[in-house]
């Protein structure tokens, strides 16, 4: 059965005569200079172990469908990272399948040829003259390195490993099975050790958006005078994420004064106060997807006030605790840990908590400071391989190749009148990105500055 063409209610209608006239006198434009992808031998002997976790079972990963932002407008399509992680590709509807023997096949959608049908000009999800042009089946073949078929031609028939909530198509040809949660499971778990190619991609986000916070002091000027200057930001590191790479990884947080206080505050549409901080958090993905995660907090102003010194200072200390603890072999717990410890020491010390850093750190009540975790696993997802289980990722410990956040952070509330009021509406987060090296870790983001001297000095050279 031919699948209808998407289309929209106010196209012009197609005469026969413009339809026969469509589908001659195309040029041939196969493409004979295509190569393979730089992340096919990695996702080769990714497939591999996954085949060889599951041996002698059909594991089917699809790469997720396009989705309505509006009536006929999809959002911009990102494959499940799961299914990019596997083959590189990133057209939406696709689907990967292992067969039971270990052997991988590409089920896509081809591109459509000129001499027959009408969706190459007419389908405004698919066709060429909407969307882009699509690999055909042998340019696929050779981008990925692996077997590909025609999506037509994808039979769901007999038990199978389900990567679910994806596609509902593909879940409707397979009834769930007790061992669908399993692999979503290990298909987070697998990505939880990064390979060299990984965090070579990893290095080049985070380098970008070094770049993308530079380009973000140097605008402040023009920002301060905006209604909007959170916006405004947003929009310049927005930039360079598109330049660099596919898009940012997540939504950035722009957040001046009191909405730093929000902890995925995304509106970003206050104005810029001089003698306000500016919480920004922002990472730009790359490419292939993968995804920095840093936050810096500086004054507006370019100079830090002594009460906002004093806070950034106990951040500070308390993400320099943290990053000390990170090595093989610790708790995946330990770096909260230390830098919550010297936050609730900070805490006392102000007098702003009377209970000792101990009684603090077990009744928890330094909480109402500093709500979130310290940090999570990075790469494909800002919390990637979330689907992990806890004994292995939450409650595990690290290992030699993992990339993971350190951020921790204060955030008092304006309204908060257990505080001095010159402590309300100040939000401070430190946030790197870390990779796990066999003797301890290597801070990828340390072109970046951390200490408020430091801080102080790279505004002032950006914006000289």
């Amino acid at each position: 059965m031919t699948e209808p063409l998407n289309t929209g209610s106010h196209d012009l209608p197609i005469t026969d005569d413009l339809a026969a006239f469509m589908r001659t006198g195309w040029a041939d434009t196969r493409r004979t200079d295509v190569t393979a992808l730089p992340i096919a031998p990695w996702a080769a002997k990714r497939r591999a172990a996954l085949a060889a976790r599951f041996p002698g079972e059909r594991l089917v990963i699809p790469a997720g469908t396009l989705k309505v932002r509006s009536n006929d407008c999809d959002y911009r399509f990102r494959p499940h990272s799961a299914y990019s992680y596997l083959t590189g590709a990133s057209e939406p509807g696709d689907v990967l399948v292992v067969e039971p023997s270990g052997e991988s096949r590409l089920y896509l959608r081809p591109r459509s040829p000129r001499a027959e049908g009408q969706e190459f000009y007419r389908d405004r999800r698919y066709g060429e003259f909407w969307v882009g042009r699509r690999p055909d089946l042998a340019e696929a073949a050779e981008l990925y390195q692996v077997e590909c078929a025609h999506i037509r031609d994808l039979e769901l028939r007999g038990p199978a490993r389900v990567l679910r909530d994806v596609d509902p198509t593909v879940d409707a040809a397979v009834e769930p099975g007790d061992g669908d949660a399993e692999f979503e499971g290990f298909l987070s778990e697998m990505r939880l050790i990064k390979d060299e190619w990984e965090v070579g991609e990893l290095q080049f986000a985070v380098d970008a958006t070094t770049r993308g916070f530079e380009d973000v002091v140097r605008a402040l000027p023009q920002a301060l005078g905006h209604p909007r200057g959170e916006r405004y930001l947003e929009g310049v590191f927005g930039l360079r994420s598109r330049l660099e790479g596919n898009a940012v990884g997540y939504d950035s947080i722009v957040a001046s004064g009191a909405h730093a206080c929000v902890l995925h505050w995304i509106r970003n549409d206050g104005a810029l106060r001089p003698q306000d901080l500016l919480l920004l958090d922002a990472g730009v993905e790359t490419d292939t997807l993968y995804t920095a995660d840093i936050t810096r907090t500086f004054p507006l102003s370019g100079t830090f006030t002594s009460v906002q010194r004093q806070a950034y200072d106990l951040v500070y200390e308390a993400q320099t605790a943290a990053i000390a603890t990170l090595r093989p072999g610790a708790s995946f717990r330990d770096f909260h840990r230390a830098g919550m410890r010297v936050i609730c020491e900070g805490l006392h010390d102000w007098g702003l908590l009377k209970d000792s850093p101990d009684s603090l750190m077990e009744s928890g009540l330094y909480r109402r400071y500093t709500l979130c975790s310290s940090g999570h696993m990075l790469g494909l997802d800002v919390h990637d391989c979330a689907r992990s289980r806890a004994e292995v990722y939450l409650d595990g410990v690290l290992e030699e190749g993992q990339v993971l956040t350190v951020e921790p952070g204060l955030y008092f509330q304006p309204d908060d009148l257990t505080l001095p009021e010159e402590l309300r509406g100040l939000g401070i987060r430190i946030e790197d990105d870390l990779e796990i090296t066999a003797d301890g870790a290597r801070l990828m983001s340390a072109a970046l500055p951390r200490r408020a001297a430091e801080i102080e000095t790279w505004m002032a050279n950006l914006l000289s």
